[in-house]
């Protein structure tokens, strides 16, 4: 039975046997999240939680992504006509905070991109499922952004400093770094998909339904890039990284190198809070997550780099942003805690 919770054709919901079902419907834009698609999530997640009928509930995407990220750029235009989407934002946040409270079991089919957003509806659910068409990254710093939606949640917990490298480099990763990183929690093969899904329906039990469907697949990422990665990102400070990175370099590391020379084109400002974003997130729960995160949100929407990345990525497509300031010795820590002050009466609201 299809329900309505006002999708507009971006999003679908139906009940069927024992779960809610959601379809993140707009595959041209690999399911990019609008405001329409997070408050009609939102709407359905709250009015299945006490529907005795719906025992768990079930997150896909159309076509060949769950969901790329948040509409960029909605958000790059309506921040340069002077009207920053601070309400979309301060929308997103609340439901992943909500879903991290869930008190039934939510389980994301990740079948193909997750990145950004998409992450925000998937991660912090209780069961996060993914196939060999999983391509996982949180690439917010190439764009002069910063790992939000929860980033400040998972990231910091994730195991040998991993969550710090993926979000320093916004590398992507595939389905075995994802399951034995712990972003996700099962496996399965793609084709089986659909049979997971019809004993969800069934019997409203993750459990029960996951059990002889799973599989094991080891890192990508090789052991001994891990070690590397667990060792040159174990320091308190983004300036203790790099040098640990550089003299890696120079002591021929090929590996450490590349590293560098990649996180030196991403925002200095953003590499910077995203660092410290981390660093703090390790310390506070979801919802105190979620607040920090939207105190650098409303910074980073009144500031330059966010524009000139996605100028440079999606308007233009020159490649080739102009940072302000350009590098990341010039960044302050006063410039950093301006980006974590509080908000005073505009504080993100979770209730």
């Amino acid at each position: 039975m299809e329900i309505d919770f006002g999708g507009m054709g971006e999003i679908a919901f139906e009940r069927r046997g024992k779960a809610g079902l959601v379809r993140l419907t707009r595959p041209k834009a690999l399911n990019a999240l609008t405001r329409i698609m997070v408050s009609a999530l939102h709407r359905a997640l709250i009015a299945w939680s006490t529907d005795e009928a719906v025992h768990c509930i079930i997150v896909e995407g159309e076509g060949r992504a769950f969901c790329a990220g948040g509409d960029i750029l909605a958000v790059y235009h309506a921040g340069r006509s002077g009207a920053p989407l601070y309400d979309f934002f301060a929308d997103e946040y609340r439901l992943n905070a909500y879903i991290r409270h869930y008190p039934k079991p939510y389980i994301s089919l990740i079948d193909g991109i997750v990145m950004g957003g998409g992450v925000g509806i998937s991660v912090h659910g209780s069961h996060r499922v993914v196939t060999e068409n999983v391509t996982f990254a949180m690439p917010e710093v190439g764009i002069g952004f910063f790992p939000d939606v929860g980033g400040s949640a998972f990231l910091p917990h994730l195991p040998e400093h991993f969550g710090t490298y993926l979000a320093l480099t916004g590398n992507r990763i595939k389905q075995g770094d994802c399951l034995q990183s712990g972003i996700a929690t099962h496996a399965i093969k793609a084709e089986d998909k659909e049979k997971l899904k019809r004993s969800l329906i069934r019997s409203g039990d993750p459990e029960k339904a996951l059990k002889g469907k799973t599989i094991n697949p080891d890192f990508e990422t090789p052991e001994a890039m891990r070690d590397m990665i667990s060792v040159l990102f174990d320091s308190p400070t983004l300036s203790g990284c790099l040098i640990r990175l550089a003299a890696a370099g120079v002591n021929g590391s090929e590996e450490a190198q590349k590293l560098l020379d990649l996180i030196k084109t991403r925002s200095p400002t953003s590499l910077h809070v995203s660092f410290r974003q981390i660093e703090e997130g390790r310390e506070l729960d979801m919802d105190q997550c979620m607040q920090m995160e939207y105190r650098i949100l409303c910074r980073m929407l009144e500031n330059h780099d966010f524009y000139e990345g996605v100028r440079a990525l999606l308007v233009d497509k020159d490649n080739s942003p102009v940072w302000s300031p350009a590098k990341i010795e010039d960044i302050t820590p006063e410039m950093v805690d301006a980006y974590f002050a509080s908000l005073g009466e505009r504080e993100l609201q979770l209730t």
